[in-house]
């Protein structure tokens, strides 16, 4: 409750530059408390307060900002930078360990699905550059991700109100699993879809038989 009556009080003062400067430094590795604020401002949007598609712009502007400040900071300096100076940042090693190994399970696509992993969403940005992924692709995953991402938290406070709190911590707790399924939903839909086209593409011969 400290932490919600903090944040009121920043949007009392300061008003929408809370979730783009407040997102932006997250992604800079500083601590802000970044889906709790959303989800809270989404519920201020549901209560009249403030606007959600003005919401939706200001933290999809501070997201990408922040992630592309970091992509430019791996790609310029690289990882004895971030090794030596991340402490400043709040880069403990573990972080930086588990950053890395799961950028190298997972490759480009931990770019979108980070935004969900608490202690990683920090660091892919920096990573993304060091290994000198091409900005295009870079920018495909990293804004695709962000705008789902903000939606989402957002979403949360604006759908469900006065119990946006119960629904944000259902969500906290298995986020990977719920994002997982509604991908692979997501997917099955699609294939079921195009099942003719992708058949056609897939079997040729077949095809051209029938």
């Amino acid at each position: 409750m400290e932490m919600l009556n903090f944040i009121q009080e920043l949007f009392s003062k300061y008003g929408y530059s809370v979730l783009f400067f407040g997102l932006l430094l997250e992604f800079v590795a500083l601590p802000f408390p970044g889906e709790t604020t959303m989800a809270f401002a989404g519920f201020l949007s549901y209560t009249g307060r403030l606007d959600f598609i003005t919401l939706i712009l200001v933290a999809f502007a501070g997201t990408t900002a922040g992630m592309t400040l970091t992509y430019f900071v791996g790609l310029k300096a690289g990882m004895p930078f971030i090794q030596r100076y991340g402490k400043w940042l709040l880069f403990s090693p573990a972080k930086l360990d588990k950053t890395q190994k799961w950028f190298e399970k997972y490759g480009s696509i931990l770019i979108s699905i980070g935004y969900f992993i608490p202690g990683v969403r920090h660091f892919t940005g920096y990573f993304a550059g060091i290994v000198a992924l091409p900005f295009r692709k870079f920018a495909l995953y990293a804004y695709s991700g962000a705008l789902f991402w903000v939606v989402l938290f957002l979403g949360i406070g604006r759908v469900f109100g006065p119990q946006w709190m119960g629904i944000f911590h259902l969500f906290e707790l298995y986020a990977l699993w719920i994002i997982s399924g509604g991908v692979a939903i997501a997917a099955l839909v699609i294939l079921y879809r195009y099942r003719k086209k992708i058949s056609i593409r897939l079997f040729p011969r077949k095809a051209a038989i029938k």
